[in-house]
């Protein structure tokens, strides 16, 4: 199946490279895209320079597709993942122990697929995890949270088979004065909503980390769904 994907950046990138980029990103050295080309226009703006959107192609038949936000998973094994890839502040003996108890019993084998498809842990998205594993919120708000501001999926190429169904077909500019804007009042939209329906609406039954280790609560509890 083809599949048109963008890219967004300060530059035109007419030929992704394999085993280029940072290894801190969500889901670890992979070619970062979404299906929205409204949304690859706000990652590649900044404030004072017009960016890219970069337009490819890529032919999925015989690949491999990892999509983290499949119903067999929870938001804990999305979690697991940015927590191998991404430097988490970790300040206390909880966030700590989170951290180990999650990559334990919640990773997942997503190293070994072509692609990955998954939530997109923007800065306001990731002090949101951040808030999990330090116990201010629970699983349902963590789960709530990813769902502020419309901030959809990333399609991310992962294998050196993966680079090479990459075409290129092209890119529009992403002017800074449209489209960081745009990108700031989604981020601001997200965090006000987070801090006035999420992080102090506690709900009775909520499920937080500190009891998800001493209730040594794995995957298949039905209170993480």
């Amino acid at each position: 199946m083809l599949k048109t994907i963008y890219h967004g950046s300060e530059k035109i990138i007419e030929k992704p490279l394999f085993g280029y980029g940072k290894t801190y990103n969500d889901y670890g050295l992979g070619f970062y895209c979404t299906e929205s080309i409204e949304m690859a226009k706000e990652w590649g703006s900044s404030k004072n320079r017009d960016g890219f959107a970069n337009i490819y192609q890529i032919e999925t038949e015989g690949l491999s597709i990892f999509d983290l936000n499949d119903e067999k998973y929870t938001i804990l094994h999305w979690l697991a993942v940015l927590l191998e890839n991404r430097d988490f502040n970790i300040t206390n003996a909880l966030a700590n122990e989170a951290k180990e108890y999650l990559l334990k019993n919640f990773s997942v084998p997503y190293k070994d697929f072509d692609i990955i498809t998954g939530y997109r842990a923007d800065d306001s998205y990731f002090a949101f995890a951040q808030d999990f594993i330090n116990g201010a919120i629970s699983v349902r708000q963590l789960g709530n949270a990813m769902k502020l501001g419309n901030l959809g999926t990333q399609f991310v190429v992962k294998s050196e088979k993966a680079f090479k169904n990459i075409e290129f077909l092209g890119f529009e500019i992403a002017e800074n004065n449209i489209w960081f804007s745009r990108k700031e009042l989604r981020d601001k939209t997200a965090r006000r909503q987070y801090f006035d329906i999420e992080k102090n609406k506690r709900q009775r039954g909520d499920l937080y980390i500190i009891q998800i280790l001493d209730e040594e609560i794995k995957a298949d509890d039905s209170r993480l769904r």
